[in-house]
């Protein structure tokens, strides 16, 4: 078997937001350590995302690990920083997939309102914005794969918004992995099954304009998936469990288990 290594990570402590890859993260059960601690919801208590706001991928949110304060940038630089003071508590639907409860973060309802370009809130989730799992996977070469007509070239693997990207194995390895445990650093994780792909993807990681058709990449490396854990669909990368928590820098080795 090809030696496989951790080649990315990726993670946004806003959900829908652009996405850092920092050398390193530590995986805790609740999936990657400060990754979307935050979520967005409009007018409604919906939860938003860059599914429905293009423009949230041209920002980047940052948090310090020693206050604890909040700093968001834009394609200017900074548009604003504050401590984090908590609010009312809500809980939001995700998908139908999962309820996340939290506190509406106060002093940010007209920041992300003006970037979104209508009424919504910041959360802090009580646990990560996550929609299924709080840890995604997905082989280097699965999205390397993707080509044809409607990708004149490669594909920026940041569409995809993955925690772990992993280097070494063929293109939709991590398809084969479903209930087996890989060891990822000094971390132990399981995998579960598919990530149903939606619209974002189909965004640009930089200025959240539509401009490539992923969906349609995806089927054509393989396929629609009719009877799939999340309904008919395209399906690409997987999720996992933390089974035992632990550090995970880019180059290290990943084995099975």
């Amino acid at each position: 078997m090809t030696a496989m290594t951790v080649s990315v990570l990726s993670v946004a402590p806003v959900k829908g937001l652009a996405i850092d890859h920092p050398d390193h993260v530590r995986l805790t059960t609740g999936g990657v350590e400060g990754d979307r601690a935050f979520f967005l919801v409009d007018a409604a208590g919906e939860m938003v995302s860059c599914t429905d706001i293009g423009p949230l991928l041209a920002h980047r949110a940052v948090v310090d690990t020693v206050t604890g304060a909040l700093t968001v940038h834009g394609p200017q630089g900074i548009v604003h920083s504050a401590a984090v003071e908590l609010g009312e508590p809500v809980g939001t639907d995700f998908y139908g997939l999962r309820e996340v409860t939290g506190h509406v973060v106060v002093g940010w309802d007209e920041v992300f309102s003006d970037i979104a370009g209508q009424p919504v809130r910041l959360v802090r989730g009580d646990t990560g914005a996550f929609d299924v799992a709080g840890l995604t996977l997905i082989g280097a070469a699965s999205t390397a794969a993707l080509s044809g007509s409607d990708a004149p070239a490669a594909v920026d693997p940041r569409r995809f918004r993955m925690n772990v990207a992993i280097a070494g194995g063929d293109p939709l390895v991590e398809d084969s992995w479903d209930g087996r445990e890989l060891m990822l650093g000094d971390a132990v994780v399981r995998v579960g099954g598919p990530v149903k792909r939606c619209a974002a993807t189909t965004r640009n990681p930089d200025t959240g304009e539509i401009d490539l058709q992923t969906l349609k990449l995806i089927g054509g490396l393989k396929g629609r998936q009719e009877f799939a854990p999340w309904g008919a669909g395209f399906y690409l990368g997987v999720y996992a469990e933390v089974r035992v928590p632990g550090r995970v820098a880019v180059g290290d080795q990943v084995a099975m288990v």
